[in-house]
């Protein structure tokens, strides 16, 4: 009875310790789009997510679709998609994770200090404005760990100056770097073959370096 006991124990640790995922969107698709399917297929995958979540704002949502607000205009929809979350799976520790626009609303919503956040993953982190302008002050006053997985020919964020923001922040940083890829990380045929690689090796690495950050990210928080 007492083993019974004790491995019922060890379970329930297990399903406590699984991470719960929320996901945000780009500027430019939804949450529907393949490329969100695909990656949060990975998530789970490879986290052992109890769930990744996504939503869509409410500018992209429905028939029509609207420009993208400012994404400061974004944290309180975000925030309360996160608050739903916590509750849902309280005692899970909370990754947020967010492409392009996603992921500097998501680092956003990690500074409020209502919500505790284990770590946060940007795909493709628009650290260049539109004008040029480094945006870096939501980085930099960050605390917990954040990993950027970027593209090394994403001219939204240029790697050199990406390293340099890192070097400044306070939190534990990681930069995977996609060869080749893009905002979105896609590669030309041309350089996959040369390297004798598909897009989905590439895209299969860059995951497996985001849970190896999560995992240890986790352990040290626990």
């Amino acid at each position: 009875m007492e083993a019974k006991r004790r491995r019922k124990n060890n379970d329930d640790t297990e399903i406590q310790s699984s991470p719960v995922i929320v996901f945000a969107h780009g500027a430019g698709a939804p949450s529907s789009s393949d490329w969100m399917i695909r990656w949060k297929d990975m998530i789970k995958k490879k986290l052992a997510a109890i769930e990744v979540v996504t939503f869509d704002y409410p500018y992209i949502a429905g028939k029509k679709r609207k420009v993208p607000p400012k994404a400061e205009k974004l944290i309180e929809f975000h925030l309360d998609v996160v608050k739903e979350t916590c509750a849902k799976y309280p005692g899970h520790p909370l990754i947020l994770v967010g492409k392009s626009m996603g992921s500097r609303v998501s680092c956003m919503v990690a500074v409020n200090e209502d919500i505790t956040v284990s770590a946060v993953t940007c795909l493709g982190y628009p650290l260049k404005g539109t004008k040029g302008a480094i945006r870096d002050e939501t980085l930099l006053e960050m605390g917990v760990p954040v990993m950027f997985v970027q593209g090394s020919k994403d001219p939204m964020c240029p790697l050199g100056k990406l390293e340099a923001v890192c070097n400044k922040m306070k939190a534990v940083t990681e930069i995977h770097v996609i060869d080749g890829g893009d905002h979105s990380f896609k590669i030309g045929k041309k350089h996959l073959e040369t390297e004798e690689l598909t897009q989905d090796d590439v895209e299969d690495v860059a995951m497996q370096a985001v849970a190896d950050f999560v995992t240890k990210s986790l352990a040290e928080r626990s």
